[in-house]
């Protein structure tokens, strides 16, 4: 999986706007429980030149996110990127358009509160029990800076653009994301997570000019998909060519002729690292046979892990717990199935299976082919606490087999490159997971592939459970454009 959510535990609006009455600023107003958040700023409405404003605080359990990054859930800094997602939330007010806001870190820590007022900002009931445009908490717990304090530096600040006013909001925070995980060990540069303000640039919050009304949903909204969240993407796919190995063609690019393996260090049900190797490298050797290894190393050429040519070992590398993988070109065309031996010196770890060496080919046309799928573990019903993992059968559409002396009833698996997924809430088609095609979603959707052709995981608990969702697929063709296929795979969440 290459998507985790981490969703506000703490948020509130502030504001310095005026009472119903006109005359009296609702500055000790909280509005920790409500299901809306709001940032403004109104010029004029109370006198010909009064300003107002309103600002969002919000916060996440970055310890929650530290736990994931232990336990290999997550990856390591430089390997992952944070995301804040905020939710538009219609409303009846007047929404200003082509603006930008501000997300800042706070400086102090600060409560929540206990309050609902979203309208005459008075907040008789609830007054002084969480922050406030005055107080960060309860009693005479003052900011700084009325309005909060919060740091001006470029790597904790950052600004979200909106052209119609509608959009939803989401900024890359991966920066300050990780200032905030590296505190607990003191790292230089690093923040304690206090969570972060949104306001309107402090330009706009003093011209004399409306900006009105942009309403946000805050973590109490009863709408699962739209609670406030830091979401990481990585990519986690693994191309592991065991069951799309080539020999090296003047046809491809260098890097089109490198093959890549990997070894799945199984015990008892767990991965776990090789304990004499730990997050070492590892090496893997290649040999022709009939039935198993045989005869000697074979001779490679120089490239990836292959230190020079004519070289026997492949140096192979860690990837995460109990995974290595390996990467090398095959040159020797009279060879067409080999085994690879995983070792480190005299000590073998691992013989992989026969492994049937392809070979590169060109057309004469543009290709454009179509594709039957199946997802061949699914299951009606998932658990939101399953991690489930969804295997694909693919052949391509009117498939035709070639007939030689035996006539081969059942197509191969055809491994797809590029495949990535989304999820839908089949009731209303809600994107629940979009596709994650590009560098800049992380190609955090991309399937993996194995020898049993391609898959992916994904953590159920990001699902509401009580509704039924579908699996998406698109393949991005060889004539280099993306094509959706046409099925859904349904199941539900309970």
């Amino acid at each position: 999986m290459a998507i985790k959510r981490y969703v506000a535990n703490a948020d509130t609006t502030i504001t310095n706007a005026y009472e119903t009455n006109l005359t009296t600023r609702g500055t000790g107003s909280n509005m920790g429980q409500s299901d809306v958040s709001d940032v403004f700023s109104i010029y004029g409405q109370a006198a010909s030149a009064s300003l107002e404003s309103a600002r969002i605080l919000t916060k996440f359990n970055t310890t929650t996110i530290s736990n994931d990054r232990d336990s290999g859930s997550i990856p390591a800094s430089g390997s992952v990127s944070f995301y804040l997602r905020m939710y538009n939330a219609r409303h009846s007010q007047t929404l200003p358009n082509n603006f930008n806001l501000h997300v800042l870190a706070l400086t102090r820590s600060w409560d929540e509160g206990t309050g609902l007022d979203m309208e005459g900002y008075t907040d008789l009931t609830h007054n002084d029990t969480g922050a406030n445009w005055e107080n960060a908490q309860s009693g005479t717990n003052n900011w700084s800076t009325a309005g909060g304090d919060y740091y001006v530096d470029s790597s904790s600040s950052f600004t979200a653009s909106f052209s119609s006013g509608p959009e939803d909001m989401e900024i890359d925070v991966t920066s300050l994301v990780e200032q905030w995980l590296n505190s607990a060990g003191n790292v230089l540069g690093s923040k304690t997570n206090y969570g972060v303000i949104i306001k309107f640039p402090d330009a706009e919050e003093a011209e004399s000019k409306s900006y009105y009304t942009k309403k946000f949903f805050a973590r109490g909204t009863e709408f699962w998909f739209k609670r406030p969240v830091i979401e990481a993407r990585w990519d986690s796919s693994k191309k592991d060519n065991a069951g799309s190995f080539y020999l090296s063609s003047s046809l491809a690019a260098a890097a089109e002729n490198l093959n890549k393996l990997y070894l799945y260090n199984n015990i008892r049900g767990r991965l776990r690292n090789i304990p004499d190797v730990g997050e070492k490298d590892i090496l893997v050797s290649i040999y022709s046979g009939s039935t198993g290894p045989a005869g000697s190393k074979l001779m490679l050429p120089f490239g990836a892990g292959v230190k020079a040519a004519a070289h026997v070992n492949v140096t192979g590398s860690y990837v995460s717990s109990g995974t290595y993988s390996a990467s090398f070109a095959y040159a020797s065309s009279s060879i067409t199935k080999i085994y690879p031996v995983w070792h480190s010196g005299t000590t073998e770890y691992h013989t992989g299976s026969a492994i049937t060496v392809n070979t590169f080919d060109s057309v004469d046309y543009n290709p454009s082919p179509s594709y039957v799928t199946t997802i061949t573990n699914l299951k009606e019903t998932y658990s939101t606490d399953e991690e489930a993992r969804f295997r694909l059968y693919v052949r391509q559409k009117d498939w035709n087999p070639t007939i030689y002396t035996k006539a081969k009833s059942d197509p191969d698996n055809l491994i797809i490159e590029d495949a990535y997924y989304r999820i839908i809430r089949t009731i209303d088609d809600l994107d629940v997971v979009a596709y994650g095609t590009g560098s800049l979603d992380h190609n955090s959707t991309r399937l993996s592939y194995d020898v049993s052709g391609n898959y992916f995981d994904f953590s159920v608990s990001l699902l509401e459970k009580d509704y039924m969702y579908g699996i998406k697929l698109i393949y991005k063709l060889p004539n280099g454009f993306y094509k959706e296929q046409p099925h859904t795979f349904k199941f539900r969440v309970e």
